[in-house]
């Protein structure tokens, strides 16, 4: 994508063990050029009288469609001064904008693309993606729903639409929106993912779990929903099918210290330490060949207490009266952390963190 969107992570906590997991949110809908799914070419005609206007629009098409942003902005304006009824150069405008982040103007040109032409379901689709990258989430979702009045089979503008809503923390309007999204299209694997996400913070474990196996059909190596998965199977005591969830997780995506750690706990939690400081060991290798020494080095401890066969950390149905935190030996993730227990939306830091959530899908572009 262009551009992401990052939005929520979880925390769980099982007992005092602290889980990685990466709780990534998926994208919006964005023009040709970014190849993602739902930045489909949406046809619309140029509609105008006037062949010059009409010929300099086709040409700014063709100027736009090999990135050459500057010449195709120059004459679709010169289109425009001849045409200025011509909503779709009001489009292609408002794409190029959103591509070199000038957001206001984009929203501007998405809007005058509208207002010329009022049953223009993908002009309120990419008004509602530059109002939504603006942060108005509010108006963005007024515009998405004006796209659907005009389309209501528009995929992607209930998919946004969804991810607006969760922001604005209207959960429940967000599962609608993600499942009227995959009742249209039921191959958009961050649908189902996002979906996930958001029925894993109502509580809904099982039906969260269903989501992450419908995504992982379409994706097997969407590495977030198996690490999602596999700390909900544990959340329901399903630990041996958790760690058959995190061996494939590796499996697909070898290099994945998260999914690592997360085995290594849940060995530990079945008392098989040297499987679990096998799997800390590699987790410790992987993230000291990511620059992440931090982390590298906290494995050390969980190494140690491995060897010992003994642990600082409590094990599936103790407690601690002192602290409800982990002890001082267990690695203190940072922005990736699951708690199992009541799932806290959090705004990612980084964004371009394997922890953000799925995108939103890209602008409209319109064809030839």
């Amino acid at each position: 994508m262009s551009q992401k969107y990052h939005f929520h992570q979880y925390l769980h906590r099982y007992s005092q063990i602290t889980l990685l997991t990466t709780s990534i949110l998926i994208t919006l809908a964005i023009p040709a050029f970014s190849g993602l799914p739902g930045s489909k070419l949406l046809a619309q005609t140029a509609a105008t009288q006037n062949l010059e206007a009409a010929g300099l629009y086709q040409q700014g098409v063709i100027r736009y469609s090999r990135g050459d942003f500057q010449g195709g902005e120059m004459l679709l304006r010169q289109a425009l001064q001849i045409d200025p009824n011509l909503a779709a150069a009001r489009t292609y405008l408002g794409n190029i904008m959103l591509r070199q982040n000038r957001l206001e103007a984009a929203v501007h040109e998405y809007s005058e693309a509208v207002r010329i032409d009022p049953n223009f379901a993908e002009g309120y689709f990419n008004l509602g993606l530059g109002l939504q990258k603006l942060g108005q989430r509010e108006a963005a979702v007024t515009a998405y729903r004006q796209a659907l009045v005009v389309n209501p089979t528009m995929t992607a503008a209930h998919y946004n639409m969804g991810l607006a809503l969760y922001e604005m923390g209207k959960i429940e309007e967000a599962i609608a929106s993600y499942q009227k999204s995959i009742n249209i299209d039921s191959s958009n694997a961050n649908a189902y993912y996002n979906l996930a996400l958001a029925l894993q913070q109502q509580g809904q474990a099982q039906e969260a779990m269903n989501a992450y196996r419908q995504a992982l059909q379409i994706n097997p190596s969407n590495v977030a929903a198996y690490n999602n998965l596999a700390s909900l199977m544990v959340s329901q005591g399903q630990t041996t099918n958790a760690i058959a969830t995190y061996q494939e997780a590796i499996r697909r995506v070898p290099n994945n210290p998260d999914a690592y750690y997360n085995l290594g706990m849940a060995w530990y939690n079945q008392g098989e330490y040297k499987k679990a400081s096998s799997a800390f060991k590699r987790a410790q290798k992987q993230y000291r060949e990511q620059g992440n020494y931090e982390l590298a080095e906290k494995m050390v401890g969980l190494i140690q207490q491995t060897a010992q066969g003994r642990n600082n950390l409590a094990t599936p149905g103790e407690t601690s009266a002192q602290t409800n935190t982990p002890s001082e030996n267990t690695p203190n993730m940072p922005n990736n952390v699951v708690e199992f227990g009541t799932p806290t939306p959090e705004q990612l830091e980084n964004p371009d963190s394997p922890n953000t959530p799925a995108t939103e899908a890209q602008p409209a572009s319109l064809d030839k």
